[in-house]
């Protein structure tokens, strides 16, 4: 996992970084990183959560798949703290959503977009693509 000052070092004018599945998931067993109002009430552990991530990345139809920060990673946290993450993909919402499982995690949903408005570090989404975020509340 991504130290916190390598997470900050890349932060741009309070903007967080985006994060690859292996930057927040590997190596990370802060269960309550991630989702933590949903963690021992049915939310999948984060390697399988990571496990799960990684598949969706290998889709075909699926650019890329990046962890959005939660701005309490910069205002004082100890701890990287994931916001949501978005999905870049030709699919539309509802075969996403299927993809993803979003019951399985114990997801709220998708929305359009991403769901942390400052952020640094978005890789190009292609033509034919858009974001959508898998969200937690």
């Amino acid at each position: 996992m991504i130290s916190l000052d390598d997470v900050l070092s890349r932060t741009v004018d309070d903007a967080l970084p985006l994060l690859t599945i292996d930057e927040f998931f590997l190596g990370n067993d802060e269960e309550e990183s991630l989702a933590p109002n949903q963690w021992g009430y049915g939310r999948p552990a984060l390697a399988a959560i990571a496990e799960r991530l990684r598949s969706v990345e290998a889709h075909p139809d699926v650019d890329w798949v990046r962890v959005q920060l939660h701005d309490e990673t910069a205002e004082g946290s100890d701890l990287v703290l994931a916001e949501a993450v978005a999905v870049c993909t030709s699919l539309d919402a509802e075969d996403l959503a299927g993809l993803v499982d979003t019951d399985w995690l114990e997801s709220d949903g998708l929305v359009e977009g991403y769901v942390v408005e400052h952020r640094v570090g978005a890789p190009a989404v292609p033509e034919g693509s858009r974001v959508l975020s898998i969200t937690w509340d």
